[in-house]
């Protein structure tokens, strides 16, 4: 679907994806809490979540106190908790780890840029993919069209372009090839994204989004998702999360951060959230116990969520190995028993039927997991 087809009104029923990494391996044992296992409690005696303090979720875990308003989806069915997630890499450096998830395996490209290719759809538009940041990410490359912006002021010819921009429109007014058919719905795309940024946003149902660079991102794909532009994916980053000291010091206004922003979002999208469907990963988790720096050393198992898209929610997915000696991995890390592939695939699916999974996720054997029910 071409950025023109979906601003005359017919991408109502087009759906994006939202990836939102979170680098630097963020500890899945501190944002989920098992409050169930006891294991967790004697390897954290110092810096575990307490039972008392936690948003439970379901009889077993609880948010992180600072996570509480991912507690409103959650209820309402519309956020998916996935535990012990990540990916097969077992190096723990961030470089491998990121590397290895962004691209899907030791092939060429990203998946996020794979599944834009390989999605079944005829065409492509300038707006079908767009990265929140200053550079292109390892997910996206490879995709038919990607935009790097970090706000939609970036989105231009530039000051004074307006004279540029019309004479490029008569230049590939005549072209009947492929490539005057992509320039014409650039220059629309940039006629359109010019709307957009022209009209004051006032987000929905009462939804404030805070002013750190995550929030803001939101609120800009937000505005995109509403004018129909024929956005189909977004990768935002929130870097930060390596916490080997004082764990509160560096998780804490992370957890702010990514709480504020997904909680803004959710609320100003409403009823739009249906098609709509946010990821949220990482590269590795923590290690299940503190360090005497009051921190968490390079782990493997982590936690996913899954907000909007029809997703069944309010329940946590987890093939949980318990956290006794005998089952941790490695130095002492919580074992990955659900592959993010086999979380991303019936995501994929939902929002293009036909994509081709094997291409997106080359020499890999899919075991896709119940997202939707």
């Amino acid at each position: 679907m071409s950025t023109q087809t979906s601003i005359t009104g017919n991408g109502d029923q087009l759906k994006t994806l939202v990836v939102v990494f979170l680098r630097g391996g963020a500890d899945g044992l501190n944002m989920v809490a098992p409050m169930h296992d006891d294991g967790y409690y004697r390897a954290r005696p110092r810096i575990a979540i307490k039972a008392a303090e936690a948003a439970r979720l379901d009889g077993n875990f609880g948010l992180n106190p600072i996570l509480a308003g991912l507690a409103t989806p959650y209820r309402a069915g519309e956020l998916l908790v996935v535990h012990a997630a990540g990916s097969e890499d077992s190096t723990r450096s961030h470089f491998e780890a990121q590397d290895l998830m962004e691209r899907a395996g030791e092939v060429a490209g990203g998946w996020l840029g794979r599944y834009l290719r390989f999605r079944g759809a005829t065409t492509t538009g300038a707006l079908s993919a767009i990265a929140v940041s200053r550079a292109l990410p390892e997910s996206l490359r490879g995709a038919p069209a990607a935009t790097v912006m970090r706000s939609l002021d970036d989105f231009t010819l530039g000051k004074g372009g307006g004279p540029l921009q019309a004479s490029l429109k008569k230049l590939y007014a005549a072209h009947t090839d492929g490539l005057g058919a992509s320039a014409r719905d650039t220059l629309n795309a940039l006629d359109r994204i010019k709307q957009v940024r022209d009209t004051t946003y006032v987000p929905a149902h009462g939804a404030d989004y805070e002013r750190d660079d995550f929030a803001q991102g939101l609120k800009q794909v937000a505005r995109l998702i509403k004018a129909r532009v024929g956005l189909e994916a977004v990768s935002l980053d929130l870097g930060g999360w390596d916490s080997h000291l004082t764990q509160a010091a560096i998780m804490d206004p992370n957890m702010r951060r990514l709480n504020g922003g997904l909680s803004a979002f959710y609320r100003d999208l409403g009823k739009t959230m249906e098609q709509v469907t946010v990821v949220v990963m990482t590269e590795f988790g923590r290690r299940v116990g503190e360090n005497s720096a009051f921190g968490t050393d390079h782990g493997r198992g982590s936690v996913m969520f899954v907000m909007g898209g029809g997703v069944k929610g309010g329940r946590v997915l987890s093939h949980w190995p318990g956290l006794t000696p005998e089952v941790l991995e490695g130095p002492g890390d919580l074992p990955v028993t659900i592959n993010y592939r086999d979380v991303l695939a019936p995501i994929l699916q939902r929002h293009h039927p036909q994509v081709d999974l094997a291409k997106v996720f080359p020499a890999y054997e899919l075991k896709p997991e119940a997202v939707y029910g």
